[in-house]
This record gives structure tokens, C-alpha cells and sequence, in this order.
């Protein structure tokens, strides 16, 4: 296969490019300049794809021998991953700019240009799996899987490429069970970059300052912090800033009756007020989301997921980087009803997009608009949706279905 392996200068992917060699692959490598900034240089493990990095990717292409290119991806990247990063924060909601990445530009931008060109796949360093198995009729169905790394695993960031894009992508690090095996197979091939530090937080906030970024892009909006009684207990310079389960940097006047810490329960974009209270009204048993992507037809079907579907079935949801346990939800007609009662949304939303799911096995705390929700089966992934709305709700549902969740496929 031609295979265009992406090279973001960090260990990982500089060993996937390896292992898709090794494997007999036609391998070119690309690393995508993400910056508007040609000056902008990594601070340590923060940030990623800067002038150095791009350096240590040229480096380990010319040690595997492959061609090597630097593609001008900085506009596109700043249109769709910076603009939604921003909007969704001045709109009240909590982005993940790792999953809009991925989405837009390593498996939309990067992806389609190289099959324009007349590449097979996409080679990645992320921590996933893809196992295939023939259907019944024949066809090879790809399944996405976690990693065995679960500290690494990077199976919910990718949820959102859908099964068609799945076709055209490979994770040679699937197998990997430890970042200490990678750094060291580094090391055995002569890469440079095998003691690199791994990069954190967000990529185009490479200081670590979130609020300062926001504050920059959006101006200073001073508005109130109130209790859930509207009691005002503070000020603040944006609501933007502020994200569901935030408790530091809050710096409230008025201590809470009962002495226990405040957290940021909500933020209204409209007012400019930051809603804060007790941990415990963090807790929910019940989320919905919207734009649904799903990989598993076959899991559905099985599961009496049928173009009426209303039945239930057993998933794993994750949210955010924090593990959950089993779900419940409603099927395809229930969800239009429920959904459409939920806090901002409309009922002319298509609902094969829409899911609602309850938790049976626990709850979650502080589960915020705007994540991203992943269901599982197992390892595998089954869809991802994004988050509109989170609360506390026992339904009829729930108690007849200890545990199941209900799920629309998407056309």
C-alpha cells in the first residue's frame, strides 16, 4: 500500500512511520504546520507541531529513509479547530480541540488529500486498535478498538472519524502495551527522539494559559457569579473562562453557609453569569447528545436496533478522559420525544443523530455541554455524539432496563 505516515516530530508517530516500513508499506512522510506563527517554539512538553518539531520529524525520515514534506495546514486549523474552540467556549460549552483535530484535519484535510494524491492510508502514532473480521455477506468490517496502553489510549479522540475514514487509517502502535516499549523501539532504530517529552494541554496554547488565550480572542466581559439561589457571590471578567467543575480561580467574597467548597455548575453566555454550588449538584445519571457518528450497525441490528428501534442494549460510555460505567437510554422514537424537552434543543433535530443514555452502574460529576461522549462494547467503539445536555432523572425506562442503553443508527 501507499501509505502517508503523519509526523508530528514526537516519538510516536516517529514509530508508526518505522513499523509502517517494516511492514512492507510505500511510506511518505508529512508533517503538518499547524501555526500561523513560523517563530513559534515548543516550551517544553507543551504545545506541538512548532519549528522544532517539524526539524525532529525531518530527522527520523531521512534516518528511515523515506521522502519527507511539510504541508501548510495553518489556515485550515485555525477556521475549524481554533474557531470551534473558541465559539464553543463563548457559547457556554467545554470543547475537546484533540477531537475537532482529528476530525478536521488528520482524517478530513490530511486524510483527503492523500487519497487525491494516490495514497491507500493514513499512517498515525495514536494509541488504537483496528481488528478486521469478515461479515456474513462477505465484506470486511473494521472495528475500532482501545489500546491495550489504557493509560495512552486515544480510541475516544478518534471515535468521531466514522467507519468510512476508518477504512483509510492505520495505528501501528495498536499493539503497544506501555509508552516505555515505543521510546525503547525508538532507541533500538537510532531515532533521535526517543527520550523526547511527550507534549500535554493544548497545542495552540503552548504557555498552558486557557483563560488568557480566551481572554485575548473574546476581550474582558465582566459579569456576576451567583449561587443557585441568585445570590451574588462574586465577579468575573468572562463566563467564557469558566467550565463545569471548575473550582479554582474562582476567588468568591462570600463563603458558602456550610463552609464546603463552591464549583462552577453552569455559565450563561446570555447574562454573563457563572452559576456555582455544591459538589453534589455536579452529580448526573442522565446525558444527551447530538451529532451522533456510529461504527456499529452490526451491534445495533443485533441488539433490535431496527429503523423503528426502541429497544435497549449494554454499553460502556466514556466522557471526557475519565471512565464511566454501564448506561441506559431509549430507542430512536423515544429519543426525539425526551431530546426535544431537553435545554437547547429543537424538534426539527433529526434524531438518528441523537442519543440520550442513563447511568445504572454509577454516576459522573461534572459532565459538561460540548465533550465528547464515546459508547463501547467491551473495547470496541460503537459511535460518539457530542454532549448538549447532562442531569439527574430516574425514568421508567431505567428501572424496567437495569442496564442498557438505546441507540439510533445513522443513515
Amino acid at each position: 500500500m501507499r501509505v502517508l505516515a503523519a509526523m508530528s516530530g514526537g516519538v510516536d508517530s516517529a514509530v508508526a512511520a518505522a513499523l509502517a516500513v517494516e511492514a512492507g508499506h510505500e511510506v511518505v512522510g508529512v508533517h503538518m504546520a499547524l501555526s500561523r506563527n513560523r517563530n513559534q517554539f515548543r516550551s517544553g512538553s507543551r504545545g506541538c507541531c512548532s519549528i522544532e518539531d517539524a526539524g525532529d520529524a525531518r530527522r527520523a525520515a531521512d534516518i528511515l529513509g523515506i521522502p519527507y514534506y511539510v504541508w501548510d495546514m495553518s489556515e485550515k486549523f485555525e477556521d475549524t479547530v481554533i474557531a470551534d474552540f473558541v465559539s464553543e467556549y463563548e457559547a457556554g460549552r467545554t470543547p475537546n480541540p484533540c477531537v475537532r483535530c482529528n476530525e478536521h484535519i488528520k482524517f478530513e484535510a490530511l486524510l483527503d488529500k492523500a487519497r487525491a494524491l494516490g495514497f491507500d492510508a493514513v499512517a498515525t502514532g495514536h494509541y488504537a486498535q483496528v481488528f478486521e473480521r469478515e461479515d456474513s455477506d462477505g465484506s470486511v468490517i473494521r472495528e475500532l478498538h482501545r489500546s491495550p496502553n489504557e493509560p495512552k489510549d486515544q480510541s475516544y479522540v478518534l471515535a468521531v472519524m466514522g467507519p468510512e475514514r476508518l477504512k483509510h487509517a492505520i495505528f501501528p502502535l495498536g499493539g503497544f502495551a506501555s509508552k516505555d516499549e515505543v521510546r525503547a523501539e525508538a532507541e533500538r532504530r537510532g531515532l533521535s527522539v526517543s527520550n523526547k517529552p511527550d507534549s500535554y494541554d493544548i497545542c495552540f496554547v503552548a504557555d498552558g494559559d486557557t483563560k488568557g488565550f480566551l481572554a485575548e480572542r473574546l476581550g474582558t466581559r465582566p459579569g456576576e457569579i451567583q449561587d443557585t439561589d441568585g445570590n451574588v457571590v462574586g465577579t468575573h471578567d468572562g463566563a467564557y473562562a469558566y467550565t463545569v467543575g471548575q473550582r479554582k480561580g474562582l476567588a468568591l467574597g462570600n463563603p458558602a453557609q456550610d463552609g464546603k467548597p463552591r464549583y462552577v455548575l453552569g455559565t450563561n453566555p446570555k447574562s454573563n453569569t457563572v452559576i456555582v454550588g455544591p459538589a453534589e449538584l455536579l452529580t448526573v445519571n442522565r446525558i444527551v447528545g447530538d451529532q451522533a457518528v456510529w461504527f456499529a450497525d452490526d451491534v445495533l441490528a443485533a441488539a433490535g436496533q431496527t429503523e423503528a428501534g426502541s429497544d435497549w442494549f449494554d454499553v460502556q460510555v466514556q466522557v471526557a478522559l475519565s471512565r464511566a460505567a454501564e448506561i441506559v437510554g431509549a430507542g430512536r422514537e423515544d429519543i426525539a420525544t425526551q431530546c426535544t424537552r431537553a435545554e437547547g434543543l429543537s424538534e426539527d433535530l433529526d434524531d438518528r443523530t441523537m442519543l440520550e443514555v442513563e447511568l445504572t452502574g454509577g454516576t459522573l460529576r461534572g459532565v459538561a455541554a460540548g465533550q465528547s461522549l464515546v459508547l463501547y462494547s467491551g473495547t470496541r467503539v460503537l459511535g460518539q455524539a457530542t454532549v448538549v445536555a447532562s442531569d439527574r432523572k430516574s425514568t421508567a425506562a431505567a428501572v424496567a432496563a437495569p442496564v442498557a442503553a438505546g441507540l439510533s443508527s445513522a443513515s
